[in-house]
């Protein structure tokens, strides 16, 4: 079975999240834009776990879906071309870690997953000695990641951890303030469980390519959605079982990985250098030429991912190893939609539009990535323009720089 998986999401109590970040929500989203497999996010909180028990039920090995109930009030509320769509869920959880190493303070974080119930039970138990796992559903715990990591795979078969966007300045493994220059610099004598890495929004995978030290791992990307919108914007496409140990599997040999459906990392927030306090924006080459700090005020730029992947790289841009997965980039379709219409991504114009054409032709990445352009002409022929030039990477980029997110245009003149 070939279908999109978004395994990186956050519920209504992780910190600066979508209050209507609950399970119906999610599930809608996820069948508009096409994704078979979410993670719950955040089950080391109590009330979200709470939620989850009651909410869900066993679906294939390890995977939950909707409460037939609930599962009826989502359907009945979109149209017929998605409703009935399946969606499963694996129970996940993003953890930060805090902690000294190497004469360095790091703060990384790290996607967890757990088979089912009892697993997520015993891991909280243990993480309850050092975090208060009701202040956020992301838990901040001072222990280090290969400390972690030796946790997760106490709680047996099935259990395992992806670093979460490896690239990110702050939180991420490789992270240009508090990461390290190798996975197995952070994760020691247990570097050899690790088997996959996010990419994140600001990176893609011709990006870590470029490193030869990453060849081994398998490469994700996934949402990090902070509301039930934003499910689906970065993929992994599988083609295997429905099935939470069929995928650990795939994930551990890359037999099965198809590839990911990615933002443009120019659109990440983290693409290249700046100070978003002075509206400085900078490629890596400037940023060198200024020893790293602000031509307006002289304070510390923050160095994006492009600068840490070209710190780190050995190789040059354009290679692929053996045996890598493809990707595409793509642009959420309210955008491209807003773009034809000359009007915000968030209006009521865009929203109608993106409802008739979701309602004639099927979820949202279907329409980005696969659909015949004549049937998107039929609908809507500057979409089908969009589109087009979408796929043939024919956009302009402003990249994004220092939290500011980047912009991709396909209508330019």
């Amino acid at each position: 079975m070939r279908f999109h998986a978004d395994l990186h999401m956050h519920s209504r109590y992780a910190y600066a999240c979508s209050k209507n970040s609950d399970l119906e929500q999610l599930t809608w989203w996820a069948r508009r834009k096409g994704v078979t497999l979410m993670g719950t996010g955040d089950f080391t909180h109590p009330a979200w776990l709470r939620r989850l028990r009651t909410a869900l039920v066993p679906a294939e090995p390890g995977l939950f879906r909707l409460r037939d109930d609930l599962d009826r009030e989502v359907a009945a509320t979109l149209p017929g071309s998605v409703a009935a769509a399946p969606v499963r869920y694996m129970l996940s959880v993003e953890i930060s870690t805090v902690y000294s190493q190497g004469g360095r303070s790091r703060k990384i974080h790290h996607l967890v997953y757990l088979p089912g119930f009892d697993q997520v039970e015993e891991f909280g138990r243990g993480l309850a000695k050092v975090a208060d796992l009701g202040v956020d559903g992301r838990p901040t715990v001072r222990m280090s990641s290969r400390d972690l990591l030796e946790a997760v795979l106490a709680c047996g078969e099935g259990a395992y951890l992806v670093p979460a966007h490896v690239w990110t300045p702050w939180f991420g493994v490789l992270g240009s303030k508090s990461g390290f220059d190798s996975i197995e610099e952070c994760f020691g004598d247990l570097t050899e469980h690790v088997f996959a890495l996010e990419t994140g929004l600001s990176a893609d995978p011709a990006m870590m390519w470029q490193v030869s030290g990453l060849d081994g791992y398998r490469l994700v990307s996934y949402s990090d959605a902070h509301s039930p919108p934003i499910v689906g914007r970065e993929t992994t496409v599988f083609e295997t079982d429905l099935d939470y140990f069929a995928i650990e599997r795939t994930l551990r040999t890359g037999a099965g990985v198809c590839g990911t459906t990615e933002f443009f990392p120019e659109a990440g927030k983290y693409h290249v250098d700046g100070h978003r306090k002075c509206g400085v924006r900078l490629d890596p080459e400037e940023t060198r030429k200024l020893g790293g700090l602000c031509p307006v005020c002289g304070r510390k730029l923050t160095v994006g991912v492009l600068s840490r992947v070209e710190d780190l790289a050995d190789r040059p841009a354009g290679r692929s190893p053996r045996g890598a997965a493809g990707f595409r980039n793509l642009v959420p379709l309210p955008d491209l939609v807003a773009e034809t219409l000359g009007v915000g991504p968030k209006s009521k114009k865009v929203s109608a539009e993106t409802d008739r054409l979701v309602a004639a032709l099927g979820p949202e990445l279907a329409i980005l990535g696969d659909l015949p352009l004549d049937a998107i002409a039929g609908c809507s022929p500057p979409l089908a323009k969009a589109i087009g030039r979408l796929r043939n990477g024919d956009v302009t980029k402003d990249p994004g720089y220092d939290g500011e997110f980047g912009r991709i245009r396909t209508l330019d003149p």
